[in-house]
């Protein structure tokens, strides 16, 4: 599973279409104010990883990754003020994302590294052992 999303060169028709379709429509977020996070998530060999982009953020100040039931969600806050002589410009508000953690997802032993802009988060996952039982057909 991935959320990673391919892009054709050139295409710069609709160049804003492509952040709605990772981070959702702007009016499907839960309360003014909020925004998405992309993200790229991904399954193997046991482990859950979810890589989420969070550049310019403080992670232990400002980012908060909780897990309730099946559900991963990813908060930051930002309130940042540039002020130059002729110009003010605010870049602030809240980000978030939720996610549903795979089947068999151990969230009470997530870890969190943060590094140049990017929030991994690893989980891991209990492989679910299959086992097949042939049943007879019996005849009335």
């Amino acid at each position: 599973m991935s959320g990673m999303i391919e892009r054709l060169p050139g295409w710069t028709t609709f160049p804003d279409l492509f952040g709605w379709v990772e981070s959702g429509l702007p009016v499907a977020h839960a309360a003014p104010g909020t925004h998405g996070i992309r993200i790229e998530e991904q399954l193997k060999d046991g482990t859950y990883l979810l890589r989420a982009e969070l550049p310019g953020f403080d992670p232990a100040k400002n980012v908060e990754i909780s897990v309730t039931e099946e559900l991963l969600t990813l908060r930051a806050q930002r309130a940042d003020e540039t002020a130059q002589k002729q110009h003010t410009e605010f870049r602030y508000g809240i980000f978030t994302r939720s996610v549903r953690l795979p089947a068999g997802a151990k969230g009470d032993e997530a870890s969190a590294d943060y590094k140049d802009g990017v929030l991994t988060i690893t989980v891991p996952v209990l492989e679910k052992k299959t086992s097949t039982r042939t049943i007879p057909v019996q005849q009335s």
